[in-house]
């Protein structure tokens, strides 16, 4: 009933442990952005078919994706090779149909873990993210971070996706959200200059009120200090352990690369315009 889409780039140690854990699909799909190591080796040996194209970004990416391959099923799970799909979460796939009629997608809460930790604090648990989708349905929007448009209404379902954001180590987060912060300042300067909705700030959809929110966010001063003061104190991370700490720390990090790269954009065409 349900195709799975993972998408890969050099995913050797994680890819078994990812299709193991949907291998009761008969339709599984690792769209590959021509892996380097294993990866692909492996995936064919556990039986995906794969499917390749270059990454440029993550909506262009994941659109082509949506639009071009030919799944098997007329829904879709799409993870991240990083990714396992929990007991309760693969029920309600292999039950969709039950509860699919008059849904065009559906939304997944996700549980990231750093250390061997639960970060159910730090990382602002639960946060909703648009992962089964009718293909003809759903686009993305932004470079990083995509934002799910969905035509037609969404539901949810209760199982997870289990998250190791760190299993390439703590060095290939950091490279890894260096790139991201280049997008991220790019979709920021843009999106500053959008005019801010409120309303947005209560909407019932969970990407447009997560949107809303960094919007807010973006607008606001010392915005390092205070994601870690939000993430550590507000959403008691402190509850988290060492890894809460550790993690806090790293996504306040995040925000000053963003931060800085957009003073930088800006002062490249201030002083472009001087000499001009």
């Amino acid at each position: 009933m349900v195709s799975i889409l993972i998408l890969t780039k050099n995913e050797e140690s994680n890819i078994e442990r990812c299709i193991q854990s949907v291998s009761w699909s008969d339709d599984i799909v690792v769209f590959d952005s021509f892996s380097d190591d294993r990866t692909v080796e492996l995936a064919e040996k556990l039986g995906a078919r794969v499917i390749q194209r270059k990454f440029d970004n993550w909506s262009a990416h994941q659109n082509w994706g949506a639009e071009n391959i030919r799944f098997k099923h007329r829904w879709v799970y799409y993870t991240d090779a990083d990714e396992t799909c929990d007991d309760p979460l693969r029920c309600e796939l292999e039950n969709l149909a039950a509860r699919a009629e008059g849904f065009s997608a559906f939304q997944v809460r996700r549980k990231d873990y750093f250390m061997g930790r639960w970060l159910k604090r730090s990382q602002i648990y639960p946060t909703w993210i648009t992962r089964v989708f009718r293909p003809e349905k759903i686009r993305y929007e932004r470079l990083v971070n995509p934002v799910a448009v969905v035509d037609g209404e969404t539901g949810s379902l209760e199982g997870h996706i289990i998250h190791y954001p760190f299993s390439h180590g703590v060095g290939h987060w950091f490279d890894r959200h260096n790139k991201y912060s280049d997008m991220e300042a790019q979709d920021l300067i843009g999106e500053v200059s959008e005019k801010f909705r409120f309303a947005e700030l209560f909407s019932r959809d969970a990407a447009i009120q997560r949107r809303a929110l960094k919007t807010l966010a973006y607008r606001m001063p010392g915005r390092p200090l205070l994601m870690f003061t939000y993430l550590y104190f507000f959403r008691l991370g402190l509850l988290d352990g060492l890894p809460g700490f550790r993690y806090s720390i790293m996504r306040s990090m995040y925000e000053y690369m963003i931060d800085l790269k957009v003073a930088e954009h800006r002062y490249r065409k201030t002083t472009k315009e001087e000499m001009v």
